[in-house]
């Protein structure tokens, strides 16, 4: 038994030290030639550092340039304004468009209705999403030649064409907005009226959260009207069961095909799409 663990033991001894050589041998043979090797700047190299480089050589430059005094971005800067852009965009699409007043109106419809579900969240927004596209596409594209194709091209710095791209957003959002709203964000920014003389003087971070809290109060304007025909209906749908003395029977089970089909035969889409886009203008 003892002779068997001491030839295993020899064994296991001799793959070892086998597997060392291997390994010793592959290391040896892929070593880098020139490690034992001079090492020697070539002819070209040479005429590059002393600065008579040749002006036909096939190797490689390495340029490092300043930006400064130029006007243009460099495109990885670029490229990370465009990002930051990009993931701020929901919040931008929410604060500065018309998106909050339809996608809060179609939410007042949906639950006036009665249908918890139907339409869907996604068919509710991507008819919120397109609606806010049709409407802002002469604001965005006022923007777009205002400030950011002169930038683009060199004609505007940076501040100038920020604040000639931010000038038709706050005319639209100043056309949305009351003035009741703007003085409480001025007196919460701590802006004196006596400081304010127009409009323009007002900054966007006072324009932007009465834009955003008027849009609400108009949105819920709307829906208390939306709301009034659909309560009708469920009155007199309860007062007429419980005349039948079926009061066991939940109102809104029969209301609501009657709200469906009142919906349906007075064209409600067309109706509350079109007198929302006309409210913008």
């Amino acid at each position: 038994m003892n002779q068997l663990k001491s030839s295993r033991f020899r064994k296991s001894i001799r793959k070892t030290i086998w597997m060392i050589a291997m390994f010793m041998i592959l290391f040896m043979i892929s070593a880098p030639a020139y490690s034992s090797a001079e090492r020697r700047v070539d002819q070209t190299t040479q005429d590059e550092i002393d600065g008579n480089a040749d002006a036909d050589d096939d190797t490689f430059d390495l340029n490092i340039t300043s930006n400064a005094g130029s006007t243009h971005l460099e495109s990885t800067l670029q490229i990370l304004i465009l990002l930051t852009i990009l993931s701020l965009a929901p919040s931008i699409l929410i604060m500065v468009t018309c998106f909050t007043r339809i996608i809060v109106v179609f939410h007042f419809l949906r639950t006036a209705i009665g249908t918890q579900t139907t339409p869907p969240n996604q068919v509710l927004v991507g008819l919120a999403l397109f609606m806010t596209i049709a409407i802002m596409t002469p604001v965005f594209t006022q923007v777009y030649d205002d400030g950011v194709k002169p930038y683009t091209q060199g004609k505007l710095e940076q501040k100038d064409a920020l604040d000639a791209g931010l000038a038709p957003l706050r005319k639209f959002m100043l056309g949305q907005t009351r003035d009741k709203d703007l003085k409480l964000f001025m007196e919460i920014n701590g802006a004196s009226s006596d400081e304010i003389k127009d409009y323009d003087d007002l900054s966007i971070t006072t324009i932007i959260p009465a834009f955003i809290i008027s849009e609400l109060r108009t949105a819920f304007i709307i829906g208390f009207v939306i709301y009034l025909p659909f309560i009708v209906i469920d009155m007199v749908v309860a007062s007429t069961l419980m005349s039948m003395g079926m009061m066991m029977l939940p109102p809104t089970t029969i209301s609501l095909p009657f709200k469906i089909l009142l919906f349906v035969l007075a064209d409600g889409w067309n109706l509350i799409v079109d007198q929302l886009v006309r409210s913008f203008q």
